[in-house]
């Protein structure tokens, strides 16, 4: 018997909570990357403010930043970068807050996984164990698992339920949870056994990766460095002399030249932090 499926009911809609974003599915267009992204980490970061809200905060914090520049020096271009550089506060927190719950995701996957496989040996169905297991692990994993077994109680299928949880955790490791439930659904097998091996193998990819990021850790600094150095430069004598700026941007050749550096700049930074986001995933 084929499980029921989840149908749109105008009458129901009243008490549904809306899922506010901005990416729409059918484009591909640069605009839509940038909000699906935006998307992506007001969810990872499991932010309990709306995505519009979050860009109220950034709009407050360019007017409070730059306002408050202006009051200072009374200079327009200075007061243009301290509005860029107040409006990036909010982001710059998010992803640090995002940062902290993937951190904490990673710790706790091993630690459920072992509890997810004693429980299965008590004979309980894979629903009962993650319904079981949700309830004891601590937020912010237990939080997406309790989501996702609530998924479950509303007749859906095992893989359908958890497909949300790589994206919203973020974590490539959250993949291989949902695909080895999901493969063992289809095709049966040992179900501790399964669930062991799980255990051992997520083990093995956080090691790996801490390895691999002790490793590399000069590297990552000193990428780092190459790319906060040169807008700090900037800000330092901005901020220092006023007029700093508007006499760079007077003359030809400061205006080429600054432009230049801003463009090869923007295409370092998202180039190293491709890499770094590489390097770093769980």
């Amino acid at each position: 018997m084929a499980a029921p499926t989840l149908q749109a009911r105008p009458e129901f809609a009243g008490i549904l909570r809306q899922q506010e974003t901005f990416a729409v599915d059918d484009s591909d267009s640069f605009s839509n990357r940038i909000n699906s992204g935006f998307d992506r980490l007001m969810i990872q970061a499991g932010a309990q403010l709306s995505p519009a809200m979050v860009l109220m905060l950034c709009v407050c914090c360019a007017i409070a930043v730059g306002g408050l520049l202006f009051v200072i020096h009374e200079n327009l271009l200075t007061t243009a970068l301290a509005a860029c550089l107040g409006a990036a506060i909010p982001i710059v927190v998010t992803i640090i807050v995002r940062a902290r719950r993937q951190k904490l995701f990673l710790q706790q996957m091993p630690a459920m996984m072992d509890e997810l496989a004693r429980a299965a040996k008590t004979g309980r169905s894979l629903e009962n164990c993650l319904e079981l297991v949700a309830e004891d692990t601590p937020q912010p994993l237990g939080g997406e698992l309790r989501r996702c077994t609530k998924r479950l109680q509303l007749g859906m299928s095992i893989g359908d339920a958890m497909s949300e949880l790589p994206l919203r955790t973020g974590l490539t490791n959250a993949n291989v949870l949902v695909t080895a439930l999901r493969v063992h659904r289809e095709s049966g097998g040992d179900l501790v056994k399964v669930l062991e091996r799980l255990a051992q193998t997520l083990r093995d990819r956080i090691q790996f990766q801490g390895r691999l990021r002790a490793a590399t850790a000069a590297s990552r600094a000193t990428a780092l460095l190459m790319v906060i150095v040169p807008p700090a430069v900037l800000v330092y004598f901005s901020f220092r002399e006023a007029d700093y700026l508007s006499n760079l941007m007077n003359s030809e050749w400061g205006r080429t030249a600054t432009i230049t550096a801003v463009l090869l700049q923007i295409i370092g930074t998202i180039w190293v932090f491709r890499i770094l986001k590489r390097s770093s995933r769980g």
